[in-house]
């Protein structure tokens, strides 16, 4: 992945809580935004249209634009659009595939991005980076972060469980990319940032060592912030290192091979805690594990309706989809046989923990 975007480093306003959205007009004429409230809202199908509809009396000289889809051809399409007329920043509310569709085209206009969003499914909602699909193939581009990022609990818990339950394997993830990045500064000298690492690894273990669950405020409150801290741990650094390595490439080889298999987040859980018990780290594999069951994530392939076979299919191919990490999948280097000894012996230690 090319260097990420850096323009800017921490967003001016961060508001989770419960009626966040209450205040998003105030903070779309704030001077450093919007003088007058000229800017493009961005909303996929479903709450965004909702939450649009909420502040369009406040913004009368706002344009609404719907997307469908996180595609490349959709970001390109809204860019064009964006280049109708003189915008002062580009407002996404939605989901993770409406809000890195409207970061993609922001960032090519050269417009600051508000970020609202109504689910947790990923660190997206504040990261440096765009997941696009082209060619049915799912890239992921350097963006600007956004300058605001709002999460109202009450959309968010409106939404579907599911999603919002994947972005704790998206932060959960982040100890196993730690650990990847470590080796990579061990084995070839490849340097680390220190304020990067603490970001990502404080939402990680926050949301490691919470008892609560969806249902509970406090912790749906810490898995956003977690998911912000993530964001701007890979914006302090320029590269995605902080929150992706081995669990990240098995998350891509998947979409890769086995398409519409499970969620971004879901992916990224399984595949972190494969890698940590190939990485031999017993305390942090239990502490994941519990974690995963405890939130109802999958953990074995089985889980996300994967066999065996396509499991070590896909961590085979998964290297290539990041051709410049060394992670503990490189490192070990391991052949399809040796991947479905390892894969076996996974399962029976998830068996042991019980």
């Amino acid at each position: 992945m090319p260097l990420l975007a850096r323009t800017i480093l921490t967003p001016l306003h961060i508001d989770v809580r419960r009626g966040a959205v209450a205040d998003l007009a105030a903070i779309l004429v704030d001077g450093r935004i919007s003088s007058g409230g000229d800017v493009a809202v961005v909303v996929g199908p479903g709450q965004g249209e909702q939450i649009a509809e909420l502040i369009r009396p406040s913004l009368r000289s706002a344009d609404v634009f719907t997307v469908a889809g996180g595609s490349l051809d959709a970001a390109d399409d809204l860019g064009a659009k964006l280049r109708a007329r003189s915008y002062d920043a580009v407002v996404g509310i939605g989901g993770g595939k409406t809000i890195d569709v409207a970061k993609y085209a922001a960032t090519r206009r050269g417009l600051p991005m508000v970020t609202v969003a109504t689910s947790l499914a990923n660190d997206g909602i504040a990261s440096p980076v765009a997941s696009l699909i082209t060619d049915g193939i799912k890239g992921s581009y350097g963006v600007h972060i956004p300058i605001a990022v709002i999460v109202d609990l009450d959309f968010v818990e409106a939404g579907p469980e599911r999603h919002n339950r994947a972005g704790i394997g998206d932060v959960v993830s982040n100890i196993s990319a730690l650990a990847d990045w470590e080796l990579a500064r061990q084995v070839r000298g490849e340097p680390v940032d220190g304020l990067a690492a603490s970001l990502a690894r404080m939402g990680a273990e926050a949301v490691l060592a919470h008892r609560g669950d969806m249902t509970d405020d406090a912790f749906v409150t810490v898995l956003a912030e977690a998911l912000i801290s993530s964001g701007l741990a890979m914006a302090v650094c320029g590269t995605s290192r902080p929150s992706s390595g081995g669990c990240h490439e098995i998350m891509h080889a998947i979409d890769a091979l086995f398409p519409g298999t499970a969620s971004h987040g879901e992916l990224a859980g399984l595949g972190a805690l494969f890698c940590t018990f190939l990485r031999g780290d017993d305390r942090r594999f239990a502490e994941m594990s519990a974690c995963l069951s405890r939130h109802q994530l999958p953990r074995l392939p089985a889980d996300v309706g994967l066999t065996d076979d396509q499991f070590v299919e896909a961590v085979q191919f998964a290297p290539a989809t990041r051709p410049d990490r060394y992670t503990i999948l490189e490192h070990l280097a391991m052949s399809p046989t040796e991947t479905r000894e390892r894969l076996a012996d996974y399962a029976g230690a998830l068996r042991d923990l019980g």
